[in-house]
C-alpha cells in the first residue's frame, strides 16, 4: 500500500535552506503542492518562484499561533485541506549548562518543541477534512543520546520524539499517521563552523547530504504506511556504538 502525493497540499517549516528547502523540491517533484514557510523571506520566495505555482511562500513564525492557524487557513483556501505536514524549523544553541542564558534556553525549546506542537495543533482539524495524512517531525540523534555542551539543543529534540509518540497514539484513529525523523550531521546551514571529526569514526564516515533525508521523508509519507510513533535514523550510523581497537598481544 503506498500513499499517493499527487495533488496533496503540503506544509513544510523552515523551508527557506537547507533541508527544509530540498524537503520543498522533493514533494513537488513526487506531485504535491507546497507552502513553504520560514522567517527568511528573501531565501523563501526564491525558492517558491524557482519552483512555479506548486509552491507558495508565507512567512511563519513557528512560535506564533495565531500565525499558523493563518497558514493553514491559506492553505486551504488557494489548494484544500492539508495532507502532509513536515515540521522542520529548528536552531541550535551551544554551551554548557552552566553558562547557557535561560534566555537562550526558552528560544530553543519554544521553536524546537513548542513550534512543532503549534504546528500539529493547528494542522490536525484541516487533516481531518482531508480524511487524513502524514505529520513528519525533524528530530535528530541528538533525541535518542545526550550531546555535551547541547543541553537546550538535546531536551528540545527529545522533547520532538515524545510529542511524536502521543501524537500518533491521539490521531491514528483520524487516519493521521506521526513519526520523526533523527538525522544526524548534515551538510546544511547549520552546521557551519561545526568540527565534523565526530564523522570519521562512524561506519560511513561522511556527512549526509539533504537529499538524503528527503529521500527518507518520502519514504515515510509514501510508502511506510503501515508505521507510526517511530523514529525513522539518518545518521551513518553515528548512533550505532564505538570501535574498540585491539591491543597487540
Amino acid at each position: 500500500m503506498t500513499m499517493s502525493l499527487d495533488g496533496a497540499v503540503a506544509i513544510v517549516t523552515g523551508a527557506a535552506r537547507g533541508m527544509g528547502a530540498e524537503h520543498v523540491r522533493g514533494l513537488v517533484a513526487a506531485g504535491a503542492r507546497v507552502v513553504a514557510t520560514d522567517i527568511l523571506d528573501e531565501e523563501g520566495r526564491a525558492l517558491a518562484d524557482d519552483l512555479g505555482d506548486a509552491v507558495m511562500y508565507r512567512r511563519l513564525d513557528v512560535t506564533d499561533a495565531d500565525a499558523w492557524d493563518t497558514v493553514v487557513a491559506q492553505a486551504e483556501e488557494a489548494w484544500g485541506p492539508v495532507k502532509v505536514l513536515v515540521n522542520n524549523a529548528g536552531i541550535v544553541m551551544f554551551g554548557p549548562i552552566e553558562s547557557l542564558s535561560p534566555s537562550d534556553w526558552q528560544r530553543a525549546i519554544d521553536i524546537n518543541l513548542t513550534g512543532v506542537f503549534l504546528g500539529m495543533h493547528a494542522v490536525v482539524p484541516s487533516m481531518r477534512r482531508a480524511n487524513g495524512g502524514a505529520i513528519v517531525n525533524i528530530s535528530s540523534t541528538a533525541g535518542l543520546q545526550g550531546y555535551a555542551n547541547l543541553g537546550a539543543y538535546v531536551a528540545s529534540k527529545w522533547g520532538v520524539r515524545g510529542l511524536t509518540k502521543t501524537a500518533a497514539l491521539e490521531l491514528g484513529p483520524d487516519n493521521i499517521r506521526v513519526n520523526s525523523i533523527h538525522p544526524g550531521p548534515i551538510r546544511t546551514p547549520m552546521i557551519d563552523g561545526v568540527s565534523l571529526d565526530m564523522v570519521k569514526s562512524q561506519p560511513i564516515p561522511r556527512v549526509g547530504e539533504p537529499e538524503e533525508v528527503t529521500a527518507m521523508l518520502l519514504f515515510i509519507l509514501q510508502d511506510a504506511t503501515y508505521s507510526t510513533g517511530h523514529e525513522f535514523i539518518i545518521d551513518g550510523g553515528t548512533i550505532v556504538g564505538a570501535t574498540v581497537d585491539v591491543p597487540d598481544t
